[in-house]
């Protein structure tokens, strides 16, 4: 009986694995030099962390079972809650700022798409403990220098809005504060519907006050500046979202990477526990999803008997970034490379072979040799194979005057060199050819 592995999860064979680390490492590379340190938590929760934060409608989108004691839990499908739930618990403990990071593995039960798996990994970047928009700023920051950090930078744009700012834009147009929920998951679905089935869906709730069609206008056409004097102009939480704004805007041009980002009114997310900026990085050309998804959120501690601890955070999953990387034909190129191979021309010398790669790997090289007694030639052509930057060959200068022959595969160049001088540093022992 043949056996696939199931809908949406990934096989990781060794080249990919190849791919992944070199994700990980850049996202790992960024998040250490912005100062974040890295956490992590269980790969399942108890189901109530989810239902809390998301409402009882998340249970469909999640894997969920019952232990033997009849508990329930949830696979992680984010990392947002099982942070909130660790900053609680120590939340007076913890200095701040709190610049804390992770490369988790997550499950969500849904249809698998381009871009998007039921498997993924997903790197998280978070500030709590800090209500200055400079940490929205800074979070973002991040998100630009990973992308220009593997090609992208220009590639990608990041759509910036606050979702106080918007509430108080649709209260101009007839929507009111304590109706944005609704309104807000309508909008943030707005691109992934049909025109029909957007129109159909707003209009039956805010079809007598606003149109989808003026809506969509509205969202489209209304520049960040009439937005920020619309928010000025509805009372002082408006006045005090749109200056939160401008000093975020501010501090993106300080940090270098305003031209990255767009003001995008239509850009509000849908999970509502977002309480001031959101943000979505983008290709600037194609069809695929958000690349990333963040905001501020800065009651949800709150949500879990904890004390009140602002955050604010991103999102970003390796499926859709790779897939960008691969459209735009921008992937890397990652042979399977060995610092070292090791050629014995005469079995006899085998064990002796066997010392050196020992010896070799003792000094942190990645080394490798043949395991059938074969001809050097097709030692040579493994070599090849496997990437090596050094052929180290044990043959008739071993035996006559304790010489081994290395040859850069790289260069051509060869020369030979003392045994024991490879044995003692062999790192500048290659380095010399």
């Amino acid at each position: 009986m043949k056996i696939q592995s199931p809908p949406g999860m990934r096989d990781f064979y060794p080249e990919d694995m190849r791919l992944q680390n070199w994700l990980f490492d850049a996202w790992r590379r960024v998040s250490l030099a912005f100062g974040f340190n890295e956490y992590e938590g269980p790969i399942f929760e108890y189901l109530d962390l989810f239902t809390l934060k998301s409402g009882e409608g998340i249970v469909s989108e999640l894997f969920t079972f019952q232990d033997r004691g009849q508990r329930n839990f949830a696979i992680r499908p984010e990392m947002t809650p099982t942070l909130a739930r660790m900053v609680a618990a120590r939340a007076n403990a913890l200095p701040r700022p709190i610049k804390w990071f992770s490369i988790p593995r997550m499950c969500r039960a849904e249809k698998p798409q381009r871009g998007r798996l039921r498997e993924f990994f997903q790197w998280n970047i978070d500030v709590l403990g800090v209500e200055d928009p400079l940490a929205d700023a800074e979070v973002i920051a991040v998100a630009v220098a990973f992308f220009r950090e593997i090609g992208l930078g220009l590639d990608v744009v990041i759509h910036l809005n606050s979702r106080p700012v918007v509430s108080a834009a649709l209260a101009t147009i007839g929507i009111a504060p304590e109706e944005n929920e609704r309104a807000f998951e309508l909008i943030d679905r707005h691109d992934r519907l049909s025109p029909g089935a957007f129109r159909e869906m707003w209009d039956e709730v805010y079809g007598d006050r606003v149109s989808a069609a003026n809506l969509t206008s509205f969202l489209a056409e209304t520049p960040q500046e009439t937005c920020l004097e619309m928010a000025q102009q509805a009372g002082p939480e408006g006045a005090a979202a749109a200056e939160q704004f401008q000093v975020l805007w501010q501090r993106l041009a300080d940090f270098g990477v305003q031209d990255s980002c767009e003001f995008r009114l239509q850009t509000v997310r849908g999970l509502a526990y977002y309480t001031g900026s959101v943000f979505e990085a983008h290709a600037r050309q194609g069809g695929l999803r958000a690349l990333m998804g963040g905001g501020r959120y800065d009651n949800l501690t709150g949500l879990l008997d904890g004390p009140r601890v602002p955050g604010v955070g991103f999102g970003m999953g390796d499926a859709p970034v790779v897939e960008l990387l691969r459209e735009l034909n921008k992937l890397p190129r990652l042979d399977c490379e060995l610092d070292v191979f090791v050629i014995d021309a005469d079995s006899d010398l085998f064990s002796e072979s066997l010392s050196l790669v020992d010896n070799l790997r003792r000094h942190n090289l990645r080394v490798d040799f043949s395991y059938k007694r074969i001809g050097v030639g097709k030692q040579f052509k493994q070599a090849a194979a496997r990437g090596a930057r050094y052929v180290i060959v044990m043959g008739e200068e071993f035996t006559k005057r304790q010489e081994l022959t290395v040859k850069n595969l790289t260069t051509g160049e060869q020369q030979s060199i003392p045994v024991e001088q490879i044995r003692r540093d062999p790192k500048a022992a290659l380095e010399s050819i």
